[in-house]
């Protein structure tokens, strides 16, 4: 299997198909790379060079015992990319993805490897309720996450990707199968990574981060996005980020990458090709 070598040894699985501008997907939390698995055949077989990978501790790569923050998922991106010397590539990150996109950006650059940016249900810029983020999300909520994960993985993971797709008893628009399915992708990881990734996503700032971003972004989020709400983030990046374009998905849940996929890959195509 292919793999790129972080700066401390981990090794970052990734999967490399088509050719053209390059495209490097980022998964969200607690999935892997397979996530992509209705956007990346679709953006390939459009004449683009797709890449996506697992992050440390997820999927196939490397099961470290630390190195679950932002500064390392930064360089760990930083790795594929030289790895595979891209240029001109387009960075789509998902939900926990978007803070690695943001944080590669002000921590290596742009430099002519990247050149466009796409944030789709991204936790950026800051989850946490704080002093001055009063708009945020208690941090009851996460402790309630990482306590569920102690408890009884399996199950927790099971319950979450409910919301995560926005099934419920009158709006069960996705099978069963599916469940499964990230339910599977979700329990491949580690879980110290799984843990140590929901201190990382909901308390890392981004706000500074977002503000130097220098290159065209479009940010795309459910307005019934129950996981990460719109309000606190996809709404809150688009102002930040200088002349970032915010599409907004009526109703959309969380995983709109399953959900609205034909509108999600119609969207990216439009932005990476337009």
């Amino acid at each position: 299997m292919p793999f790129a070598k972080a700066p401390d040894g981990t090794e970052i699985f990734f999967k490399d198909w088509g050719s053209g501008r390059p495209v490097v997907l980022i998964h969200g939390w607690p999935l892997n790379a397979d996530m992509w698995e209705y956007q990346a055949p679709v953006l390939a077989s459009a004449g683009l060079r797709v890449i996506s990978y697992d992050r440390r501790g997820f999927g196939r790569s490397g099961q470290p015992w630390s190195g679950y923050n932002y500064d390392t998922l930064a360089d760990d991106l930083a790795a594929v990319m030289d790895h595979l010397d891209l240029r001109d590539a387009t960075l789509v990150g998902f939900s926990m993805g978007g803070g690695e996109v943001a944080r590669y950006l002000s921590r290596h650059g742009a430099a002519g490897r990247v050149s466009r940016a796409v944030l789709v249900s991204a936790v950026t810029p800051f989850l946490l309720r704080t002093a001055d983020n009063p708009d945020g999300v208690d941090r009851s909520v996460f402790d309630g996450m990482i306590e569920g994960l102690q408890k009884d993985r399996p199950n927790f993971l099971a319950t979450f990707g409910k919301q995560f797709f926005g099934a419920g008893l009158l709006t069960f628009s996705i099978s069963s199968e599916l469940l499964q399915w990230a339910s599977m992708l979700a329990l491949q990881a580690s879980p110290k990574a799984t843990m140590d990734c929901v201190r990382a996503f909901s308390e890392t700032d981004f706000r500074a981060d977002l503000a130097g971003i220098a290159v065209p972004t479009l940010v795309v989020h459910g307005e019934g996005d129950a996981t990460v709400p719109i309000g606190v983030s996809g709404r809150r990046a688009a102002q930040m980020i200088p002349g970032a374009r915010l599409v907004e998905y009526a109703g959309a849940p969380h995983g709109l990458f399953f959900t609205e996929k034909d509108r999600l890959n119609q969207d990216l195509l439009a932005f990476i090709q337009g």
